[in-house]
């Protein structure tokens, strides 16, 4: 099933340039050029308004770009269906994956999933969250690792690999930070209207950790003084042990003490979960779920 023509179309438009979709295809932009205006003459009508530095898509285009990926995925569904009858346990496994801990996970696996099937050709993508739910919805990406709350979900499947806690940090020198919980015992509750007045560091608005966040200062019934926002969780903790501000991330990032900090529980105990995502019409391969597998075990050996 050749399905070249499609692949270049599509690549065109998420370049929204043909010189940057040809580089990215390792073709020649006339070559590239060429398969688009004998598609466009076979179709009657062009599908790209074009200019020098964008090209974006026609009527027809977006009608041609919608069965398009509609295409590749029944493709991808048929193959992965024929190899997993077949005695060559092969395919394709794209892999969303969140910045930080989701290509620890990835690193941690892959030698056992590549064990169990290696002749699958795996390729592992960093994608923020919400990325990896249009990528998904695109058929970019087979299966999604990711960490959001219930109500950020979409329709597709998802597979819970646990829960959350979130985590109040403040800088060491500050009062509320003498009454931190000694390591041994549970973390001690604080109330975040204590740090009304404080400057907090947080993820941007893209951000799903964001959107727990939110729903945290709005339950507190303030509206917090915002120092600056990050796309890098992990630096979250790095800012606030620097004394520069207060923050809000996940018990994952500050399960190890530190003397530059100290950690809170909220009284609400807000939480997300970690989740393995596929598309609800899509078919999962067994070299997916055999991943879907090796993630879930990773994820109980870090919980124990």
């Amino acid at each position: 099933m050749d399905t070249k023509q499609i692949e270049y179309i599509l690549k065109i438009a998420e370049e929204n340039n043909i010189t940057r979709a040809a580089e990215k295809l390792f073709i020649t932009q006339s070559a590239l050029n060429q398969q688009l205006l004998k598609l466009e003459r076979e179709l009657g009508t062009p599908l790209f308004h074009r200019s020098r530095s964008h090209w974006g898509l026609t009527e027809a285009g977006r009608i041609y770009v919608e069965g398009a990926k509609e295409v590749l995925n029944l493709k991808n569904s048929t193959y992965n269906r024929i190899y997993d009858i077949s005695d060559a346990r092969k395919g394709h496994l794209t892999i969303g994956l969140t910045p930080g801990r989701g290509l620890k996970m990835f690193t941690a696996i892959y030698p056992e999933l590549h064990r169990a099937f290696p002749n699958l050709e795996v390729r592992p993508i960093e994608m923020r969250v919400r990325d990896q739910q249009a990528a998904l919805a695109e058929g970019i990406l087979d299966v999604g690792f990711m960490t959001l709350h219930e109500k950020d979900r979409t329709a597709d499947n998802y597979l819970v690999l646990g829960q959350e806690e979130m985590a109040v940090i403040v800088p060491a020198g500050h009062p509320a930070a003498e009454r931190q919980a000694p390591p041994s015992e549970p973390p001690a509750i604080l109330d975040l209207k204590e740090l009304e007045y404080e400057p907090f560091v947080l993820m941007d608005k893209q951000s799903t950790l964001r959107a727990v966040c939110d729903d945290i200062f709005s339950q507190a019934g303030f509206v917090p003084n915002i120092l600056f926002e990050t796309n890098n969780t992990g630096g979250i903790a790095s800012m606030v042990e620097s004394t520069l501000c207060c923050g809000i991330i996940p018990w994952y990032y500050v399960r190890r003490p530190s003397d530059k900090l100290a950690r809170f529980c909220l009284a609400s105990h807000p939480s997300w979960d970690v989740v393995i995502s596929w598309p609800k019409t899509g078919y999962l391969s067994s070299g997916a779920r055999e991943f879907l597998r090796l993630a879930q075990a990773w994820w109980e050996e870090q919980e124990a």
